[in-house]
């Protein structure tokens, strides 16, 4: 069980990716729930995660701008992607879908959320949710141990029903087992 939030997070800056996921719609109580434990939450959606819920609805919810074009960067002469990089204490992407796992595995910077991750120099959690035939692929599975051998932290998928009427791991864990884990990191 998490501890009630009582300012743990204070001075700390969460870049929360969210990708193109069923489980996207659980970003905005993970949005709302670090933000009551103090935490400064700027929410990066893929392209994919906005057909999944809205930016605006993240951004109202992290009191920060939500975003998701990698080009439409238009405040100031720093890239505004190596700006959120370098205000990050952690990275957190809930949910990973297998080819934001597969891009950050292979270095692959295709949009916004996987080209801040090149540039931050921040911890980097992972809370997968897909299917799972697709989370047991041996491709998966092999960029899930790329990124363990590099140093980057897992919240483990639970068991259950999942989107696509199958039961099986692939849910994505529960907000509480997640901030459980930022808070053991930023401890």
């Amino acid at each position: 069980m998490v501890k009630s939030p009582d300012n743990q997070l204070k001075n700390r800056t969460i870049v929360l990716g969210v990708t193109g996921s069923i489980a996207a719609y659980k970003a905005a109580d993970l949005t709302s729930r670090l933000v009551e434990y103090g935490a400064d939450v700027f929410p990066i959606l893929t392209q994919s995660a906005c057909r999944f819920i809205q930016p605006l609805t993240l951004q109202t919810l992290a009191r920060n701008s939500a975003a998701s074009d990698l080009w439409a960067e238009e405040a100031g002469w720093q890239p505004g992607h190596i700006e959120i990089a370098d205000r990050a204490d952690i990275l957190l992407v809930a949910p990973a879908t297998a080819h934001c796992i597969a891009n950050f595995a292979h270095g692959l910077a295709p949009d916004l959320l996987s080209s801040i991750h090149l540039a931050t120099q921040a911890p980097v959690l992972i809370a997968p949710a897909m299917n799972g035939k697709m989370l047991d692929h041996p491709a998966t599975q092999a960029n899930i141990a790329t990124l363990t051998e590099r140093g980057y932290h897992f919240v483990d998928p639970e068991w259950g029903r999942l989107a696509c009427g199958y039961k099986g791991s692939g849910k994505q864990a529960s907000v509480e087992s997640i901030i459980k884990k930022v808070l053991d990191l930023l401890g």
